[in-house]
């Protein structure tokens, strides 16, 4: 055998071990909740709120909102007016809901102890209000895309219900989160694969904009934020769940069943069950986190 022989026989084993490598890495380490397509293909923005109850929009059809208790068991807990259908879900510190609704470009707001949804804010120049981060004095952001031109912005709702425009042309922003101190704002572009880091001000607005991560494959949509500022992002496509440390270091990569988790949300008794939607399967998908969430820390 020559050494040139040998030199590519030795290359295409290391790429052979390099990929087992990577596939273990990957290998599904998660479980199932609910069966398959109790929800619609259009589940996404999970929830859980003050007492542990799990939610996600488009529960057996669009334009609903499903609840989901420690049981696993699911039923409609509200329905959104007229053509709207929610896409984000969050909880603020008094256990108000607030959905986005990304056909009827709203904000919703559903008071505690109560199943009706009352509009927030309301912008009809918004593309559609996608996915929203709630950051610890109650400011909601909001990512905006427009997937037809592969373009986006940010929104802000202040306390006092304004809508105020942070940026735009950007990419397809879609997931967006806060870090638990209040400090950053993190969104992600889809299709350009980029997430960015924003310093956020007093008054809410953003500066010093930098890039944290960028992907050379597959894409992302939702992500979430552990108790100690780690940022979950759940990979389009690829059926993973990457988690990075505020420093934009890669921790850990969770395999999936499916391939399209659409978004994640912490719950469970510690806080540390991460609930991803899968739009593939029309269910969730479970796993243990690193830490507890932030907003469960926040809390408890």
């Amino acid at each position: 055998m020559s050494s040139s022989t040998r030199e590519v026989i030795k290359i295409l084993f290391g790429v052979f071990l390099a990929t087992q490598v990577s596939c273990k890495a990957q290998k599904s380490s998660s479980t199932d909740l609910l069966s398959e397509f109790e929800f619609t293909k259009g589940i996404e923005g999970p929830a859980v709120d003050h007492t542990g109850y799990l939610y996600a929009v488009n529960y057996k059809e669009q334009g609903t909102i499903g609840i989901v208790d420690e049981t696993g068991n699911a039923s409609v807990f509200l329905k959104l007016p007229g053509k709207s259908v929610g896409n984000g879900i969050r909880f603020d510190m008094e256990g108000n809901m607030y959905i986005a609704d990304y056909v009827g470009h709203n904000v919703f707001q559903v008071r505690k102890g109560t199943q009706n949804p009352v509009v927030w804010a309301h912008n009809n120049e918004m593309s559609q209000p996608n996915d929203l981060a709630i950051a610890p004095n109650g400011t909601i952001y909001l990512s905006d895309p427009n997937w037809a031109e592969n373009t986006g912005r940010i929104w802000m709702v202040t306390q006092s219900k304004e809508i105020v425009l942070l940026e735009e042309g950007m990419g397809t922003t879609n997931g967006i989160e806060v870090s638990p101190d209040g400090s950053k704002l993190y969104v992600n572009e889809s299709v350009q694969r980029n997430v960015w880091q924003y310093d956020i001000t007093e008054d809410g607005t953003l500066k010093n904009k930098t890039k944290f991560i960028a992907f050379e494959d597959f894409g992302m949509d939702g992500m979430r934020c552990d108790s100690k500022g780690n940022l979950y992002i759940t990979r389009y496509d690829k059926g993973t769940v990457a988690i990075f440390s505020p420093k934009g270091e890669l921790l850990k990569e969770v395999g999936l069943k499916g391939k399209k988790p659409s978004n994640i949300c912490f719950g469970g008794s510690n806080g540390k069950t991460c609930y991803v939607t899968m739009a593939d399967r029309g269910c969730f998908e479970m796993f243990t986190a690193l830490h507890p969430g932030a907003f469960y820390e926040r809390i408890h």
